[in-house]
């Protein structure tokens, strides 16, 4: 039987819009930087519309898979809201706890591509800031076997109180979270990051929010520390190189496939979040849990849109066997 998951977080109106590589130069840090000059007119073609926002795209990502996958979170009654609502539709997502706020914009993302993979994006979070006490349903949320906590804005993390209380509860859900800004900001040692860290089973995070999230130098001393704060698995991603995860025994590394096109790394973190939740929820062992987030991130950075590359899951028990990864196992 397919696990109940549901996805906390934002939905977001995606638009692309490809910049020839010559809009590319080095900024006044020697870092690439997008250069477009006050008052000139630049053409651009090939400009996609899709939808994206991390719980869209982990809930899109996971029904594909097979589950009985659900989506907590709040669009606008526009156009943009419609196509995301549409699209929920479309993809078999529930939306039983999905909230529509009148006479407001649904958030959206303007996302300015080179066509290698790097990308600047320019958004608003429109409605995404309305997921609050009011529209979220512990109850709905507590009667599945999986939650999936993405990425919220400052306004949202009132409803924490809630998932701490729903996690407690011996016969609640467990957790996939991805802190967002205003959670790593405050590091975690704060009260309600340390509760809920107690309460997480897949903690993901990249590098560079793994070491800020824990204020150390090192990934294995983030490691540690994380485990020690309660969670059961710690998993941290590092693009290219591939990424690191650890429960209380081993330290696992994955690396990414060798023959890997990068065109649009939108949503990557999120396609990969989401094979990983998929497999454990499944009785996969995390190695392979492992496998099939980076099978799944490598399809999704091979395509335009952070939803367009997601996997079905006939697709990814076909990749698993075929993709030669080896995760490698050392003791902790």
């Amino acid at each position: 039987m397919q696990p109940h998951t549901l996805s906390i977080g934002g939905a977001t109106y995606d638009i692309f819009v490809p910049l020839d590589r010559d809009t590319v130069q080095s900024g006044v840090t020697n870092t690439p930087a997008f250069t477009l000059p006050l008052g000139n007119k630049i053409r651009v073609k090939n400009v996609v519309e899709t939808c994206g926002g991390g719980a869209s795209n982990t809930a899109v990502g996971l029904a594909r898979l097979g589950c009985h996958a659900g989506f907590c979170g709040v669009v606008g009654d526009d156009q943009w809201g419609e196509a995301l609502r549409r699209n929920f539709e479309q993809e078999g997502v529930d939306c039983s706890c999905l909230t529509v706020v009148e006479k407001e914009i649904s958030s959206f993302s303007i996302i300015l591509s080179a066509g290698s993979g790097e990308r600047v994006i320019l958004y608003d979070p429109g409605t995404n800031d309305h997921l609050h006490d009011v529209t979220f349903d512990r109850e709905h949320a507590g009667k599945t076997n999986w939650v999936y906590l993405n990425h919220i804005q400052q306004e949202t993390c009132v409803i924490e109180d809630d998932i701490i209380k729903m996690l407690s509860v011996e016969s609640g859900p467990k957790l996939t979270w991805n802190p967002g800004g205003c959670q790593i900001d405050v590091g975690i040692s704060a009260k309600k990051n340390c509760l809920l860290l107690a309460h997480t089973h897949l903690l993901q995070l990249n590098k560079q929010e793994a070491l800020q999230f824990t204020k150390k130098k090192t990934v294995e001393d983030a490691l540690q520390v994380l485990l020690e704060e309660g969670v059961q698995i710690v998993l941290i991603t590092d693009g290219k190189n591939g990424s690191v995860a650890c429960d209380s025994q081993h330290i696992y590394r994955c690396p990414v496939p060798e023959e890997n096109t990068v065109v649009d790394t939108t949503g990557a973190g999120d396609a990969f979040g989401t094979g990983v939740t998929w497999g454990l929820a499944t009785g996969r062992s995390l190695p392979e849990a492992l496998k099939a987030g980076t099978i799944n991130a490598t399809s999704v950075v091979g395509a335009v849109g952070a939803q367009a590359g997601l996997l079905t899951e006939t697709e990814m028990l076909r990749r698993l066997k075929e993709t030669p990864l080896h995760v490698d196992i050392q003791p902790l």
